[in-house]
């Protein structure tokens, strides 16, 4: 919930801003710029939570600390990528071929319990799907329109 509102937000506040400095209304700049936002938000996530993050990883994958803090890294770049016009439509293409893969750890994570902030196996459940899913098909599609379409 916590990265839709900073989406949400940095969203407004940089079309807004956009307007005030150029004049111009510039939506898929300022998606760029709300979804670097937002990247940059969660990776923190990856190095503040880090072993809430790793129990959200099934047991087969090796070195989970390590691909926490590498995706925290991932987001990071995407960040910057997005707000560099050259790179902008490669890294759109990236970041949703890495939201889709994310979608199973979530998944995982549902089924597991796991609450990755406490680090605990006592969070929402299968109920947390039901936000998340859509969610996740939301930074596809905004990514998408923002990077790649315009």
């Amino acid at each position: 919930m916590k990265s839709l509102i900073v989406l949400l937000t940095v969203f407004v506040i940089s079309i807004a801003a956009i307007k005030l400095i150029n004049e111009v209304t510039n939506i898929p700049l300022a998606g760029r710029i709300a979804m670097a936002a937002m990247l940059v938000f969660t990776a923190v996530g990856h190095f503040a939570f880090t072993k809430g993050m790793s129990m959200m990883l099934p047991d087969f994958v090796p070195f989970k600390t390590e691909t926490i803090y590498l995706t925290g890294l991932i987001e990071i770049a995407a960040a910057v990528g997005l707000l560099i016009p050259g790179l902008r439509y490669i890294t759109g293409w990236l970041l949703i071929v890495f939201f889709l893969l994310l979608l199973p750890a979530n998944i995982y994570a549902a089924f597991k319990h796991v609450e990755y902030q406490k680090g605990t196996l006592e969070g929402p459940g299968l109920t947390y799907l039901w936000f998340r899913v859509p969610l996740q098909l939301l930074f596809i599609v905004w990514t998408y329109l923002s990077a790649i379409r315009f």
